[in-house]
C-alpha cells in the first residue's frame, strides 16, 4: 500500500491521469520501479506529466511518510479498496483516495448533507443544531465541512444526539480548520469521521473547497440548505447534489434576509421546504422514534415577569428598545431580568443589547 500512497500523492497529475497510469502498468509497485523510458511515448501523458512521473520516483523518505501517516491515525483508502465508499464511487470526477481520521460512513444507512452560510443568523443556527439533532437521533448519518456557522451547527447537533457525523475537509485530515473547531473536530472523530482527498499536512486553499463540496453531495441522500447567499459555496453543494440525483431541500427565511436567498432561490427552482425536522423524516419514510420526555421535569419555572419577556424573544434578535415598547418594563429593569434568563441559558445576546432565545 506504501506505493499506492506514493501515486495518489503525486502533485501534477490529475486523479484521472494517475488512473490511467495505474491501469496501463498494473499497481503503483509497478510504477515506481519500472525503467523511466517506459514512461515516454504514452500517448495519455503530455511530456510535462511524464516529467512529474520521473522526478516522483526519487522520493527517497516514501516509507517513512507513510509511517509517519499511520502513527497520526490517518488510514488511506484508494478508489479500488474495498472499503472505498460505493456512493462516492459512483461520481464521474471521484477522488483517486480518500485519507481518513475515525471511521468512513456506513454506506447502507441515509445520510444527509447539511451545510449553509459561515456568518449565519442565530435563527439559521438554532434550526442546523435542531436538524442534525433530530435526524441523527433518527439514525441518520450527517455529512458536512465542520466550518464556521451551519456546518459545524449540523454537525454539533448530531453528537447532541449521539449520533455519527463526518466531515469533509478542503485540507489535511490531520488539520483542524477552522482551529477553534478543534473540540469539535476531536468529537467528530470519535463519533464518525474526518475526511479529505487532500494529503496528511496540506494546508486549507481556497480552491480546495469548491472540489470537497462533491464529495460531501457524493456520501448524502439528501442535501439540507439551512441559509445561503445567492452565490455561495452552498448553493455549489446543492448543483453537485442535483447533477448527482440527489433530493434537496432548503430553509425559508425572511424575504428581506440575504442570507435565505439562496434558499429561496432554490424553493423557486423545485427545491423541498423545510417545515420541520418531523415532516422531513417523514417525507424520507423514516420511522420516528420517540425520545423519553423528561424536558417538563427540568423547565425552569419563570417568574411571571420574566416570562413575560422571554415570550416576547424568537430566534430573530430584538433590542433593548423593541422589548420595552412590548413589555412596558424600563430598559433597565429589562437589562436585569435579560441577564437573569441568560445566566439560565434560556436566551443569548447576539449583539450588543440584542437578544434571541436559545432553542432546546
Amino acid at each position: 500500500m506504501v506505493y499506492e500512497y506514493w501515486l495518489a500523492g503525486i502533485r501534477g497529475l490529475s486523479d484521472g491521469k494517475k488512473r490511467r497510469v495505474r491501469e496501463y502498468f498494473g499497481n503503483g509497485r509497478e510504477i515506481f520501479y519500472i525503467e523511466e523510458k517506459c514512461f515516454n511515448g504514452l500517448d495519455f501523458l503530455t511530456e510535462y506529466e511524464t516529467e512529474i512521473l520521473k522526478n516522483a520516483k526519487k522520493d527517497k523518505k516514501l516509507e517513512e511518510k507513510y509511517r509517519d501517516m499511520e502513527k497520526r491515525g490517518i488510514r488511506f483508502f484508494p478508489h479500488f479498496d474495498k472499503n472505498y465508499p460505493e456512493k462516492l464511487g459512483k461520481i464521474k470526477d471521484f477522488p483517486y483516495a480518500l485519507y481518513v481520521r475515525g471511521e468512513l460512513p456506513d454506506g447502507k444507512k441515509k445520510a444527509a448533507a447539511i451545510v449553509g452560510a459561515r456568518k449565519c443568523t442565530p435563527y439559521g443556527e438554532a434550526l442546523a443544531l435542531e436538524y442534525g439533532q433530530e435526524l441523527a437521533g433518527a439514525g441518520i448519518d450527517i455529512i458536512s465541512g465542520m466550518a464556521k456557522g451551519i456546518d459545524g451547527a449540523g454537525q454539533r447537533g448530531a453528537l447532541n444526539a449521539g449520533g455519527s457525523t463526518y466531515s469533509v475537509l478542503g485540507c489535511g485530515a490531520d488539520i483542524c480548520y477552522p482551529r477553534e473547531h478543534i473540540g469539535l473536530y476531536m468529537d467528530i472523530e470519535r463519533a464518525g469521521g474526518i475526511l479529505s482527498e487532500q494529503c496528511p499536512g496540506e494546508p486549507p486553499l481556497p480552491f480546495y473547497f469548491p472540489r470537497r463540496n462533491r464529495i460531501i453531495s457524493a456520501l448524502s441522500d439528501v442535501i439540507i440548505i439551512i441559509e445561503a447567499k445567492e452565490r455561495s459555496g452552498s448553493l455549489i453543494t446543492a448543483d453537485l447534489g442535483l447533477e448527482q440525483g440527489k433530493d434537496i431541500y432548503a430553509l425559508p427565511g425572511p424575504v428581506t434576509s440575504p442570507l435565505s436567498r439562496g434558499c429561496h432561490r432554490l424553493i423557486a427552482q423545485g427545491a423541498g421546504i423545510l417545515l420541520s425536522p418531523r415532516e422531513l423524516l417523514e417525507e424520507l419514510n423514516i420511522q420516528i422514534v420517540k425520545m423519553s420526555e423528561n424536558n417538563n421535569k427540568d423547565k425552569k419555572v419563570l417568574e411571571t415577569i420574566e416570562n413575560m419577556v422571554y415570550s416576547c424573544l424568537d430566534l430573530f434578535p430584538k433590542g433593548i428598545d423593541e422589548l420595552a415598547a412590548c413589555t412596558g418594563i424600563c430598559p433597565r429593569e429589562l437589562l436585569q431580568i435579560l441577564t437573569t434568563l441568560e445566566i439560565d441559558g434560556l436566551i443569548k445576546e447576539v449583539s450588543k443589547n440584542y437578544y434571541v432565545k436559545v432553542r432546546k
